[in-house]
C-alpha cells in the first residue's frame, strides 16, 4: 500500500471505505441522499463544515459532485487527519482543522463563521447524551439561517426490540460471511494502519487519545430531531434511513 514517492492516500481511501462498508452495506446511499440535501438547500456551490470528518470521506464526495463547493474538515484524530491532509494536498477548496469537539471552544478555530451545510457520519455514536447535545447547540450557532446539519449514524429504536434482534442477527451473518472472505473489520484495519512508516506513529497518538473504542449512547431518530429542535433548529426529521441507521436532517 505504499509507493516509492511516500504513502499511497488513495489506496488507505479505499481501504476505508471497504472496511467501513462491512459495517454499512447502504454507506454510499446514505451520502448520495446527504448531497441531495446540500443541494436542494444550499445549491451547488455550498460552503460546508465536515464534521468529525476522518479521512475526508464527506468532503471527497462533496467534491466530487460538486467542484465549487467548499469544505473545512474538522477531526481530533491523527492517523485519520494524516490520511485526510495526504489526499487533499494542495486543494484549496479544502480546510483541515485539529480540534477535539468536546473542547467548548472548537468553533473559533474554524475558518468561517457559518456554513450552508454542517455535515457528519458514523462518527457523534462515541458521545453521550449530555455533551451532544451541547454539540447540538454550538452547531446550530454555525449554521446560516435556511441553512443545515445532517448526521447520519447508528440510531436505536428501543421501542422495537424484536425488529431490532432480527435486523442485528441478519446483518451479523452477512458480516461474519465477509469477513471470512478476507473483510477488514475495524481491529484489522487499524493494526494494518499501525505497520505503515507514515501512519505508525499518528495510529499510537490515536489510540493514546481513544483507547481501543469508545462508544457513547446510540438514542433513536425521534430523539436526534427533538433535542435539535431544542438546541435552536426550525425542523428537524430523518430523510433517510436503513435497518440500522438513519440519517436525520436538521433545518435552521
Amino acid at each position: 500500500m505504499t509507493t516509492s514517492i511516500g504513502t499511497d492516500w488513495n489506496a488507505w481511501q479505499e481501504s476505508w471505505d471497504r472496511q467501513q462498508e462491512w459495517y454499512m452495506p447502504d454507506r454510499e446511499e446514505r451520502f448520495r441522499v446527504m448531497l441531495d440535501m446540500v443541494e436542494a438547500f444550499a445549491g451547488t456551490a455550498p460552503r460546508v463544515l465536515d464534521l468529525a470528518c476522518g479521512t475526508g470521506t464527506i468532503t471527497a464526495r462533496l467534491l466530487a459532485r460538486f467542484p465549487d463547493a467548499t469544505s473545512t474538515g474538522i477531526d481530533l484524530d491523527p492517523a485519520l487527519l494524516t490520511i485526510a491532509r495526504g489526499t487533499f494536498d494542495g486543494d484549496d477548496r479544502v480546510t483541515l482543522v485539529e480540534a477535539d469537539l468536546k473542547d467548548p471552544d472548537w468553533p473559533t478555530r474554524l475558518p468561517y463563521d457559518t456554513y450552508d451545510a454542517v455535515l457528519t457520519a458514523t462518527a457523534l455514536h462515541w458521545f453521550h447524551a449530555e455533551p451532544l447535545q451541547a454539540l447540538y447547540g454550538r452547531i446550530a450557532g454555525l449554521v446560516r439561517h435556511g441553512g443545515v446539519f445532517m448526521n447520519a449514524d447508528h440510531m436505536i429504536d428501543d421501542t422495537t426490540p424484536r425488529i431490532n434482534a432480527a435486523e442485528r442477527t441478519l446483518r451479523h451473518a452477512r458480516m461474519d460471511r465477509a469477513q471470512k472472505d478476507g473483510a477488514l473489520d475495524w481491529a484489522d484495519w487499524w493494526q494494518l494502519a499501525a505497520k505503515d512508516p507514515v501512519l505508525a506513529e499518528p495510529t499510537a497518538r490515536r489510540f493514546a487519545i481513544y483507547g481501543d473504542h469508545a462508544d457513547g449512547d446510540m438514542p433513536s431518530a425521534a430523539w436526534h430531531a427533538r433535542v435539535l429542535r431544542e438546541q435552536g433548529f426550525a425542523e428537524a426529521r430523518p430523510v433517510w434511513c436503513s435497518p440500522s441507521d438513519a440519517l436525520v436532517l436538521a433545518l435552521k
